[in-house]
């Protein structure tokens, strides 16, 4: 395995406490480890953001890692010190480990958690194609079993995982519902082909739903905001449906009348991305492999809303809280 030479210097933003991304972060200079047994280095060309990264400086994710620690959950770039199964020069998707997040300009971690990047990808791109079209994929193919010409629902659809959720669903012969907030965002829901789009801040999306059904409903609904959306998805699911619960965005976690379920045949099924990681990350690879055809063919293209520098880090992950971010923000680090 090739080392990393001693004139190497890597530069890191480490969150030292915890609190908003720019009272917290500090952008460090130092000289990466050499990597061990079954670790690689990659030089890293672009991070993607996820809400979880803003969580994770504020303390209010699910998993803590121990301080201080990098954020930056998915990366592009390219191997410099190969292992067994990566070569130098290989380019890569990957999911580093936390502490050592992405926001670095190197990055050591397991070879098992990198993946091929789509020949030809911009690394902004092909950083983006991991968590939330994973996330999308798993839902409508894994746990809702989605076929071909059923009318999925798409809560948050201009968001990261909903507008990959919209190309994945049209690829594969669905008619799509996307619901956003705001006329840009609903906008934004046709440009990436939605058949339907409905703006849930000047329509009852319930009604709407069973108006655009002939009043049959949505044969599958992905809910990545719970509270009240979830009170509305249960009004408008079609008979044997499936309602995938992936997020809680929304903040109320709501609450299920058993006998509801019963009386309408339909499911409400749950979807964990990160414990496929731990339990079964052969499903991760399997969906990764899928996604990338799909990115080849032109079926899916990354809705990037904002990139930033790598000097803006902390503003990157503060903009994750703005209601007006859509689709996924990517920060270019300048790798030396």
């Amino acid at each position: 395995m090739a080392a990393v030479t001693e004139r190497d210097r890597t530069t890191r933003w480490l969150v030292r406490d915890l609190g908003q991304p720019a009272d917290v972060m500090d952008l460090v200079d130092e000289r990466p480890r050499d990597p061990a047994a079954g670790e690689v280095v990659v030089k890293v060309e672009a991070v993607s953001l996820n809400f979880p990264d803003l969580l994770l400086c504020q303390g209010k994710y699910q998993d803590r890692p121990r301080l201080p620690f990098t954020p930056g959950l998915e990366l592009a770039g390219t191997v410099v010190a190969a292992g067994k199964r990566w070569r130098a020069g290989d380019q890569v998707v990957a999911l580093p480990d936390l502490p050592e997040g992405g926001l670095a300009s190197h990055v050591t971690l397991p070879e098992r958690n990198l993946y091929r990047s789509p020949p030809g990808a911009e690394p902004e791109e092909a950083a983006t194609l991991l968590i939330t079209y994973q996330t999308a994929y798993l839902a409508l193919h894994r746990r809702a079993r989605l076929r071909k010409g059923e009318t999925v629902l798409i809560h948050g659809a201009a968001g990261g995982v909903g507008s990959a959720a919209v190309q994945i669903a049209l690829a594969a012969g669905a008619k799509v519902i996307a619901v956003a907030g705001g006329p840009s965002k609903a906008a934004i829901c046709r440009r990436l082909g939605a058949d339907i789009v409905i703006d849930h801040s000047s329509t009852e999306v319930a009604e709407a739903v069973k108006d655009a059904t002939q009043g049959k409903g949505a044969d599958v609904i992905l809910d990545p905001v719970g509270g009240d959306v979830f009170d509305a998805s249960r009004r408008c699911i079609a008979w044997e449906g499936r309602i995938v619960i992936i997020g809680f965005t929304g903040g109320r976690i709501a609450e299920l009348p058993t006998n509801h379920p019963l009386l309408k045949n339909y499911s409400v099924i749950g979807l964990f991305w990160g414990r496929y990681r731990s339990v079964d990350p052969r499903v991760l690879n399997s969906a990764h492999e899928d996604i990338v055809r799909l990115y080849a063919a032109g079926a899916v293209k990354p809705l990037i809303s904002a990139r930033y520098r790598y000097s803006e880090a902390p503003l990157a992950i503060a903009s994750l809280s703005d209601r007006t971010t859509y689709g996924k923000v990517v920060v270019m680090p300048a790798a030396g």
